[in-house]
């Protein structure tokens, strides 16, 4: 078993601009956690499977297309279905921050909107996504 942190970095919906979502997976990874890439246009189901196939710490999601509340909204749905609530939901994108608040509600630990650093976001999944231990 692994002691690092598992993280699936992941983009719901029909968004098909991915390069953010690659840069934070590589950050992540060149920060020594194992980093799942899914691709583009997943389904809140796909990506709810590969979370629980991949026993992830963490699913990353990122949003630039404005479906943020729904796509968001049903991956934690999904992960309290499956009896996944311990894997954490993140994310980033094009995300209001009137909308920020009620992602946290639904169940969201973080949000990153443009311009947070991939710094910021590593520390920050450091510091929440509990350690594994081997």
């Amino acid at each position: 078993m692994s002691s690092r942190i598992r993280v699936v970095v992941a983009k719901p919906g029909l968004d098909g601009h991915d390069r953010g979502a690659k840069v934070v997976a590589r950050a992540l990874r060149d920060a020594g956690m194992e980093v799942i890439y899914t691709g583009l246009h997943q389904t809140p189901e796909q990506i709810v499977e590969t979370a629980i196939q991949e026993d992830a710490d963490a699913v990353g999601l990122s949003v630039l297309s404005g479906a943020h509340m729904t796509l968001f909204k049903r991956v934690v749905e999904l992960l309290a279905e499956r009896d996944a609530r311990d894997i954490v939901v993140f994310g980033g994108g094009i995300i209001p921050a009137a909308d920020i608040p009620e992602l946290q509600q639904l169940g969201v630990a973080k949000i990153f909107t443009p311009g947070a650093t991939t710094q910021s976001i590593v520390e920050w999944v450091r510091s929440n996504i509990a350690q594994p231990v081997a």
